[in-house]
């Protein structure tokens, strides 16, 4: 037996160790910090939604790392009671150094001003800690996710009891995990013995304008990112459905395997909604996986006004719509579908004893794990879930069809300017388009491309307004996603004159 001045010591210094642990999970103090954190976030929801303060709260780097970093070295809060004050001025602190989006003068890129209420049941998850690689881990949350995907499958098109889904974490996940899938079914021992190396080099037919995530899928599956072949548009950014049956044909005369035609609802640059119902169609005769990248635009789902863009969706072999886009939830929320809902362990094929009770067979159908590349994983569906059963379906309507006239509005404002020039018909809510003053009329693509870029680069970092940079025939150009519902007319007004004004200033014609 040890000495007991050892023992003793041992004990005092373990007393006073969780002594200094208390603090960090008394309910009290929770309490209180959760009320002031509540107060912070409310207080700063009111100014953005008031259209007070910059969008952008503009720092370098390294001054945003500088200012994190002096947190970290600080002092901790000297008592209990110094914990809820400490707690709203670091998240103040915060705020008063990020992204506004819940500003009606946020229009930029596909990330929404979130529904605020969700963001509670967010954190319901994160104060819980509910991981959901098993179902025992977080047992309602795996409930609640599995309710969304039966709703949200149901909303494509899907049979009940036929397909099958998950959540995992974002947009470039879900399609690499979906790829992989084709990839498995198509090569059906690749999963354990890698990817055939004789014979032609498999490759991945995707839309010519898709995420870059695609040609990252690509490299991750084995591939190879040269791998990937572009499907050649039409003038409205679409699959053009002609030459991409031309494409298969010529593929299958030369014995290369295709593991995928990938397909957007919508494209990143302009929104572009591909006619699914004819690729399915070319999909179908060549006999080839058909996958959607509808991370953006799968919600007009809800909407009766918009949801023909969907048509023929429920054709697609695998599917991802992102929750984080255009249900307005926080990020990341992505789900996965498959058509088949036998595909839905293709991805992974793998045992982990640990994890798996082989004495209870049936829970492994809500054991997110087996599905998800991610074992533990964040209760990522209770936003969705709690937002929809406070709010209803018709919530998700009104903010699709709210977004989507703001940016025809947009367009036809544009279109009505001498001095802008609109660069698609919007599909839904994202506006692609050029600020052309009459100094700059007849100058090449290279100055008038660098003036967008400057241009831009001048705006958002005066908080004014947030827009992003995108391209047209690699020329530069300018482009709004309108992902707050409280953005007005009379915001797109105040963008075009604020371009205007910054424009003439940046080419030297201040008046």
């Amino acid at each position: 037996m040890p000495p007991t001045p050892a023992l003793n010591s041992s004990s005092a210094a373990l007393a006073a160790a969780r002594g200094r642990i208390a603090p960090a999970y008394d309910a009290g103090l929770f309490r209180e910090s959760g009320h002031a954190a509540c107060d912070a976030l409310a207080d700063h929801l009111a100014r953005s939604l008031a259209n007070e303060g910059p969008v952008l709260n503009w720092h370098a780097p390294a001054d945003n790392v500088a200012a994190a970093a002096a947190a970290l070295r600080g002092e901790p809060a000297g008592s209990p009671d110094d914990i809820a004050g400490r707690v709203r001025g670091l998240i103040e602190t915060a705020l008063s150094r990020g992204q506004n989006l819940h500003s009606p003068r946020y229009i930029g890129h596909q990330v929404p001003a979130s529904v605020p209420i969700a963001g509670l049941f967010d954190a319901v998850g994160s104060v819980t800690n509910q991981p959901m690689a098993i179902y025992e881990m977080g047992p309602f949350v795996s409930a609640a996710e599995e309710a969304c995907v039966a709703a949200l499958g149901a909303k494509l098109g899907y049979a009940p009891g036929t397909f099958a889904g998950f959540v995992t974490h974002g947009g470039s996940l879900a399609n690499t995990t979906c790829l992989l899938t084709a990839r498995n079914v198509l090569f059906k021992e690749c999963w354990e013995n890698g990817v055939p190396r004789t014979g032609p080099a498999p490759v991945i037919v995707a839309h010519g304008e898709s995420h870059y995530c695609m040609a990252r899928a690509a490299g991750l599956l084995g591939l190879g990112t040269r791998q990937v072949v572009k499907a050649a548009l039409n003038d409205r950014r679409q699959i053009d459905p002609v030459r991409l049956d031309e494409t298969l044909t010529g593929l299958r005369a030369e014995g290369v395997p295709i593991v995928a035609v990938a397909a957007g609802a919508c494209a990143t640059p302009v929104g572009a909604f591909d006619d699914l119902n004819a690729v399915a169609d070319v999909c179908e005769k060549h006999h080839v996986w058909l996958h959607v990248d509808a991370a953006h635009g799968g919600a007009a789902a809800f909407s009766p006004k918009h949801r023909h863009l969907l048509d023929g969706v429920e054709r697609a072999d695998s599917v991802i719509w992102d929750a984080h886009k255009m249900l307005f939830v926080p990020a990341l929320c992505a789900f996965v579908f498959y058509k088949n809902r036998e595909h839905r362990f293709e991805a992974f094929r793998q045992d982990a004893p640990y994890l798996f009770d082989p004495s209870d067979p049936g829970l492994a159908e809500h054991d997110s794990g087996m599905k998800t590349l991610e074992c533990t994983k964040r209760a990522a569906a209770l936003g969705l879930w709690g937002t929809w059963a406070t709010f209803g379906e018709g919530l998700f309507r009104d903010l699709v069809d709210v977004t989507f006239a703001l940016a025809r509005s947009l367009y036809e404002k544009l279109s009505a300017a001498e001095d802008f020039e609109p660069l698609n018909d919007p599909q839904c809510n994202i506006v692609a388009f050029r600020h052309v003053p009459d100094f700059l009329k007849d100058a090449d693509d290279a100055t008038l491309g660098r003036f967008q870029h400057d241009l831009r680069r001048d705006l958002v970092r005066s908080g004014r307004f947030y827009i992003v940079p995108t391209a047209k025939d690699g020329v530069p150009a300018l482009r709004c996603t309108v992902m707050n519902p409280l953005t007005t007319e009379a915001h797109l007004d105040e963008l075009m004159n604020e371009l205007r004004t910054r424009g003439r200033r940046l080419g030297g014609h201040d008046e």
